[in-house]
């Protein structure tokens, strides 16, 4: 979701320093703020669009589901669960995504992009 006159994204701007992104793309965390913004911006890459379906906050949690066809033309579900603390810095983000089929091109095409600046051991 891209930063349209002055809004701020959902969690990218609140993530603390030592952040943890989990998901379904990756094998294993992405630990802080700068390294989880270039995943999350990379991804974004990938997408010929993207369309919010569902955005709520209950509690310390916001849940934003969202549908994307890749630009491969894959379509692809996601739902991302983003944890905050009381003063609304963000620790975790949980992002979870289908099908299958869609999840491993977009695991394939984040590998390409990304394997020189972020450990290997990360990819599928």
């Amino acid at each position: 979701m891209p930063n349209n006159q002055g809004e701020r994204h959902p969690f990218l701007d609140d993530l603390t320093a030592d952040a943890e992104l989990t998901s379904s793309v990756l094998r294993g965390s992405v630990i802080g703020r700068d390294k989880i913004k270039l995943a999350v911006n990379t991804v974004g890459t990938f997408y010929a669009s993207q369309n919010p379906t569902f955005l709520e906050t209950v509690g310390s949690r916001l849940f934003l589901e969202y549908e994307a066809v890749l630009t491969s033309g894959e379509s692809l579900n996601a739902v991302v669960v983003v944890d905050r603390n009381p003063d609304g810095s963000v620790p975790r983000v949980s992002v979870r995504m289908k099908p299958l089929g869609a999840v491993l091109s977009l695991a394939a095409n984040l590998r390409g992009a990304l394997s020189d600046q972020l450990p290997e051991d990360l990819f599928l």
